[in-house]
């Protein structure tokens, strides 16, 4: 499954780019761009390179995202080489954020009957006041704006529809939890996002049903496995359906001086 994941989708280019989104070649990474929110830089493998030519294709990323005034993330895995990548990252002014397991599992294993809580139905969204709506609790459970995610999903939605699906848990009016999955055009993973609960509604099933959910909508297009980068509060309940941790994965995000520290999408 890790070799499935390196090679099929930690250097995937989505045949239909968002809108807004500019993506780049250096060598053996990719830069992802958008005018608004932050960027990424993603890779399969650096290709051998170490020492002064590794910092040299570093320093051209932060050169490229200075001029643009932006943030962004150098999506660190633990396997990558060179072993010692942390630390020049660390030295060209990048900053380390929360570590996250990257946990893989089987479709048909994961996919089933999906039980909620009394009171609580899940539904897919598209419109606009619903991608706010989850911005909105996404806010409460971090205690930070969140509002780049609306811009991000919606731009998504703009440019292929068939590529994401979000779903939300509501009780009443209220989203209490959002999730969404990608589904990555010639590859056998389909990737989930999100799942921020409110606190007074955790541990009620309804993350699990989530899951579930978006597992039966894979299992419809014909993937074979779910990948989540999983946090530590989410990594116990994916395990017990099933998904199996492969690597962990950190962010390293350089940000300009004068840039808003806003949130990731």
């Amino acid at each position: 499954m890790l070799a499935a994941y390196d090679a099929e989708l930690r250097a995937y280019v989505p045949p239909i780019p968002a809108e807004g989104e500019t993506i780049e070649r250096d060598g053996p990474v990719l830069r992802f761009m958008r005018d608004d929110g932050q960027g990424w830089v993603l890779y399969q493998h650096l290709g051998g390179l170490e020492g002064e030519a590794l910092d040299a294709l570093i320093a051209r990323q932060v050169e490229v995202f200075a001029k643009r005034g932006q943030r962004f993330e150098w999506k660190h895995h633990t396997h990558d080489l060179p072993v010692d990548l942390p630390d020049r990252l660390r030295a060209a002014g990048f900053v380390p954020e929360d570590q996250e397991t990257v946990v893989i599992g089987e479709v048909e294993g994961i996919a089933g009957p999906v039980v909620v809580p009394e009171g609580v139905r899940l539904r897919e969204v598209t419109a606009r006041p619903d991608l706010e709506r989850i911005a909105r609790m996404e806010g409460e459970v971090w205690g930070e704006r969140h509002t780049d995610l609306v811009g991000f999903l919606a731009s998504e939605i703009a440019a292929d529809p068939e590529s994401v699906r979000i779903v939300v848990a509501e009780a009443g009016d209220t989203v209490v939890c959002a999730s969404w999955i990608r589904f990555p055009i010639g590859t056998d993973i389909a990737t989930l996002w999100g799942g921020a609960t409110l606190a007074a509604w955790r541990r009620k099933g309804i993350y699990r049903a989530t899951v579930t959910y978006r597992a039966n909508l894979a299992a419809a297009r014909g993937f074979r496995y779910l990948q989540v980068d999983a946090s530590d509060d989410s990594r116990p309940i994916l395990e017990r359906l099933g998904l199996v941790a492969v690597t962990t994965t950190t962010p390293y995000v350089w940000t300009p001086p004068t840039a808003d520290m806003g949130p990731p999408s």
